[in-house]
């Protein structure tokens, strides 16, 4: 580590700000397409546990569904510290891991899923629409954990991702493209998180 990674290591260590006990990564399937990307996917979850975090989502957004099995395999085999469990289309199964990896399965399609189920409950007179509420939606996401903090590289906007999920979330942009995100930026990241006033809304 730089000396002035190491510098920013420590302001945040002697800030009395907590780190996010969730960080999500929003990327792209172009950002897997560079080189050293799944390396610095792997750097990225080690930063996160290093620094405090226990649970890390990775959504990987993507234009064309055919590459999913590809970035499946590899994400499969990521070299990470922690148990990996992955999440496609169609994918209905609660992911309930340290690290969490979705890959094309975008916060409408899951939100789509979720009232289709719950739509079934009630044809069969199982659910009474009076009685649904958050926690009843919440229970049939396929990610069903809130991050604190979202960090997306390389544009300001978040495409399809954990849109229930992610409403009361710290959001950080980046300009730094995913082939140049170093250690020194996810701690810029961390430094800006604790910086902030959560308000969850309020």
């Amino acid at each position: 580590m730089g000396l002035y990674d190491s510098y920013l290591a420590l302001r945040f260590r002697l800030d009395d700000a907590d780190a996010p006990e969730h960080v999500a990564l929003v990327i792209t399937e172009r950002d897997l397409l560079e080189q050293g990307a799944y390396e610095t996917l792997e750097a990225f979850v080690g930063w996160a546990f290093e620094f405090g975090s226990d649970r890390v989502t990775i959504s990987v957004s993507v234009l064309d569904e055919a590459v999913v099995p590809t970035l499946a395999r590899e994400l499969r085999d990521l070299d990470v510290p922690h148990r990996v469990e992955l999440r496609e289309p169609g994918d209905t199964e609660r992911a309930d891991a340290p690290v969490q990896v979705s890959i094309g399965l975008g916060g409408k399609r899951e939100f789509a899923s979720v009232v289709r189920s719950l739509a079934g409950e009630v044809d069969e007179g199982a659910l009474d629409p009076d009685d649904i509420d958050a926690a009843d939606i919440e229970q049939r996401l396929v990610f069903p954990d809130e991050p604190d903090f979202v960090v997306k590289t390389g544009a300001e906007r978040l495409s399809d991702f954990m849109i229930w999920q992610s409403v009361y979330a710290e959001l950080y942009f980046t300009d730094v493209n995913w082939r140049d995100f170093r250690k020194r930026d996810y701690l810029r990241a961390l430094r800006d998180y604790q910086d902030r006033q959560r308000r969850f809304g309020r």
